[in-house]
């Protein structure tokens, strides 16, 4: 079966086994990687259009400039619009990969620059350039399925210009990024190797660009965080300081997802609480969610958390107990529940929830609702939040940087890297360790960032009803950073009604948009 791209394109958990070489970490059932989405085949589809896509990537570094204007808060913005690459080398000056890049500036060596990308692994950064905080956004039905073109293409007036210069980069193997040279896409696709590439690729475009002293923030979403926290380390360890951090829809710790452990299990039932109750299926329904979701977390990690660690030595009284209060937060019975020992993993939730409507619910955003042809199976066959959006994306990036940016190349924009995923390189080294880890946790390098660089921030943003990178799930790997209580501060959290992309939202947009604004005042001061 096909898969539409965005499944690789984004980040985080999916439904379906990812297929595991030798460095891949154990997954959960129903909870391969992040930006994964069922057993879908974006590696298939994007296979394809690799196979057509013959030309090479330059080794010299290229650069087509344009200039715009956008309205931001009623003052129109002027910026330049710099479409290029960038070429990075090894230790020996040896040229290994051509990166593509999208930077958008105002003038000003000392004005902050943000440095955006999207996961997978081996995602291209058109989810993020095109539709968050860039000057220039394509519209979407979210969360209903958006029609064929021509597509809604303007002028973002809830663009970060303002406060910003941006700077968007395409993974290696993706987009129109690509090994140059002897060098072939595999010397890229791992935990290490990935944000090694990025530093580099990073101080090349500081250095080319005179941009060595202004602020510098990192922006990564979904399989993007767990990138930002190795990064964030590698660029501080070659001298590069960043003045803040930015973790869309997050995933740092994959330990979590291992077999035989209740973790995964805990980080998903606020999400669950969160689609039951947008969904109306929370007797007595709360009128607010924020206030309603303290209460589910307090139970989760009381309780809930409490049952779970007795196993299957846990009385018939307290798993009687725990399953019905589990099922007025969830929406699933009480017989499904215990079926499922009280743990039931994501695949099923989204099939289970909406069966009797004979609907299933999206992984990276549950409001969007799927219809599957076997209303009677175990798994969603598909992420409706994925196939809704990916045709407009995909346009709007091709004619965006080929029409109005002028940037000509005979290279196709790759929607994923293809077999990226399927020999990821899952081991990491963090900080201080002299052996690699099977199963990778950055969030140990971003506190290992944050205590040799204090005033860095850290600004969390997450979608209650993000299924792919649930916000619990955030929420434990930051606090089990074993921060000094002075340094603590330095990480805030922010929540939308929203989904994995929370940007979908127009309303949420707009709110993240004013939270980052007083983000930037405080990281670039």
């Amino acid at each position: 079966m096909r898969l539409p791209v965005l499944a690789t394109a984004l980040l985080l958990v999916a439904s379906g086994a990812l297929a595991q070489p030798q460095a891949a970490p154990p997954q959960q059932p129903g909870a391969a990687h992040p930006d994964q989405t069922s057993p879908r085949g974006a590696a298939a589809q994007a296979g394809k259009l690799a196979d057509a896509d013959v030309a090479t990537a330059p080794i010299p570094e290229q650069k087509k400039l344009t200039r715009h204007s956008v309205t931001i808060g009623g003052r129109p913005i002027a910026y330049d619009a710099t479409a290029g690459t960038l070429t990075i080398r090894d230790d020996d000056g040896k040229p290994t990969a051509s990166v593509f890049y999208v930077a958008y500036t105002t003038g000003g060596a000392r004005r902050p620059v943000t440095f955006f990308y999207n996961g997978g692994p081996g995602s291209p950064t058109m989810w993020l350039h095109l539709g968050s905080f860039g000057p220039v956004r394509v519209k979407t039905a979210s969360p209903d399925v958006t029609a064929p073109p021509p597509f809604d293409i303007g002028p973002n007036p809830d663009s970060l210009i303002d406060k910003t210069d941006m700077v968007f980069i395409d993974a290696i193997g993706a987009g129109l990024s690509r090994p140059v040279g002897d060098a072939k896409g595999k010397d890229f696709w791992g935990v290490d190797q990935d944000a090694d590439a990025f530093a580099r690729a990073i101080i090349r475009y500081i250095t080319v660009n005179s941009r060595w002293n202004s602020p510098k923030v990192i922006f990564g979403e979904s399989y993007g965080t767990l990138r930002s926290g190795a990064l964030a380390w590698q660029l501080q360890d070659r001298g590069v300081q960043l003045n803040g951090v930015v973790l869309l829809s997050s995933i740092l710790n994959y330990g979590v997802r291992d077999a035989g452990f209740d973790t995964i299990y805990l980080t998903y039932l606020p999400s669950y609480a969160a689609t039951a109750w947008y969904h109306n299926r929370v007797a007595n329904k709360p009128a607010d969610l924020a206030t309603y979701l303290t209460e589910v977390r307090a139970w989760t990690r009381g309780p809930y958390a409490t049952a779970l660690a007795k196993g299957q030595d846990i009385p018939a009284a307290e798993e009687d107990q725990i399953a019905r209060q589990m099922s007025a937060y969830t929406g699933l019975s009480v017989p499904f529940l215990k079926e499922n020992n009280l743990r039931v993993d994501l695949s099923r939730f989204r099939k289970e929830l909406l069966r009797d409507q004979r609907r299933t619910v999206g992984r990276l955003d549950s409001r969007f609702l799927g219809i599957d042809a076997d209303a009677g199976g175990e798994s969603p066959e598909d992420d409706p939040a994925s196939t809704a959006i990916t045709g407009a994306y995909m346009a709007a990036t091709n004619a965006w940087i080929r029409d109005d940016l002028g940037y000509q190349t005979d290279m196709v924009y790759r929607p994923s890297a293809g077999p990226a995923i399927q020999v990821w390189d899952w081991h990491h080294t963090p900080p201080g360790s002299r052996r690699p880890a099977n199963t990778p946790d950055t969030a140990l390098d971003l506190a290992a960032t944050m205590r040799v660089n204090p005033h860095l921030k850290v600004y969390s943003l997450n979608g209650y009803y993000d299924m792919a990178t649930p916000f619990a799930g955030t929420e434990y790997d930051l606090s089990h950073m074993m921060l000094e209580p002075e340094l603590r501060g330095n990480v805030r959290y922010a929540y939308y009604p929203s989904g994995h992309m929370v940007y979908l939202h127009d309303p949420s947009l707009k709110q993240m948009k004013a939270d980052l604004a007083k983000f930037y005042d405080e990281v670039a001061r």
